[in-house]
Parts: C-alpha cells; sequence; structure tokens
C-alpha cells in the first residue's frame, strides 16, 4: 500500500469519526440532559468533517497532478 493510499484511508477514517461525533452531539443535544455545548460541539465536528473532506478532494487532485498514483 502506497503512502498516499495510507494517507487517504486515516482521512476518511477521520472524517467518519467526526461525523459521527456529530451526530453524537445533536443526538445529546435533544436529549433533556443536553446543552448548548453539546451543539457546539457536533458545529465544530461538523467543521472539522467538512474541512477534511475538501483537504482529501485537493490532496487526490494534487497527487493526480504530480503523477502520483
Amino acid at each position: 500500500m502506497s503512502l498516499r493510499a495510507i494517507h487517504l484511508v486515516f482521512i476518511v477514517a477521520s472524517i467518519l469519526l467526526a461525523a459521527f461525533m456529530t451526530f453524537w452531539g445533536v443526538a445529546m443535544f435533544m436529549t433533556e440532559r443536553g446543552s448548548a455545548g453539546h451543539l457546539a460541539f457536533a458545529a465544530g465536528s461538523l467543521c472539522a468533517a467538512v474541512g477534511m473532506a475538501v483537504y482529501a478532494v485537493k490532496f487526490v487532485r494534487k497527487t493526480r497532478e504530480i503523477g502520483m498514483h
């Protein structure tokens, strides 16, 4: 497995973890014990997931551009 592939695996795993944490934060907010902190945590996790997705797309484009496969 190439370094590029390993990097992509870790990026995808991180995106999935951030998405899971987003859903967890929203679910906790919807309970009776939920607070604004849970909602803020969910928003931060969502921003992290989106940022990593943008990074993944740029990484794939850049590695294709320079000939890494």
